[in-house]
């Protein structure tokens, strides 16, 4: 709960400065809805929600070899999916870790000239890969994973929340509503 509300004043306070801020995920079958959310409320309280390099490739090497992938955003949230997935608009995504998402959307945001988020949240690679490049970033943390915590305490990373990620997505809701009401953005 103490990071749950550290998070939620994180978003209070881009809300208040009106912050460009930058969502992602690894993990859009189950945590899309709840990022989702998030940047409907940021949006609709005035926060530029960025969507920078769309339709970008980005090729992660995996233990199964080289992937590309395509950058995409739903709702607002960045994700990556294989070529010729379903179409733009839809939750399917690829599962990753990988900081090579964020860094090419950062990469494309400064070569257009900004804006440039002055807050990345999301999880795994998304936090960490924002962090690593020394924007203020806060996310979701799988208890068994320890890079964002890792990364928290190097102080890298301003907020984690410990959780499992790999529940079902409408079991999330609860969280929702409450970093929502927290931050004083339920609609």
């Amino acid at each position: 709960l103490v990071a749950l509300d550290a998070f939620a004043e994180r978003l209070a306070e881009a809300v208040r400065n009106r912050s460009p801020v930058l969502l992602g995920t690894g993990h859009p079958h189950r945590l899309l809805g709840f990022y989702a959310a998030l940047a409907d409320a940021l949006s609709a309280a005035g926060c530029a929600v960025l969507t920078p390099a769309h339709g970008s490739c980005v090729d992660i090497t995996t233990r199964f070899g080289l992937r590309t992938y395509n950058l995409d955003y739903v709702r607002g949230v960045a994700l990556v999916r294989e070529p010729g997935a379903r179409g733009a608009g839809h939750g399917t995504g690829a599962h990753t870790h990988s900081p090579l998402p964020v860094r090419t959307a950062l990469a494309a945001a400064a070569e257009a000239g900004g804006p440039l988020p002055e807050l990345v949240v999301g999880d795994h690679g998304w936090v960490c890969g924002a962090g690593q490049l020394g924007f203020e970033a806060i996310g979701l943390g799988d208890t068994d994973d320890p890079a964002l915590f890792v990364g928290e305490a190097e102080g890298r990373v301003s907020v984690v929340v410990p959780l499992d990620d790999a529940v079902r997505s409408d079991y999330y809701r609860p969280l929702t509503r409450y970093v929502l009401n927290r931050a004083c953005l339920s609609q």
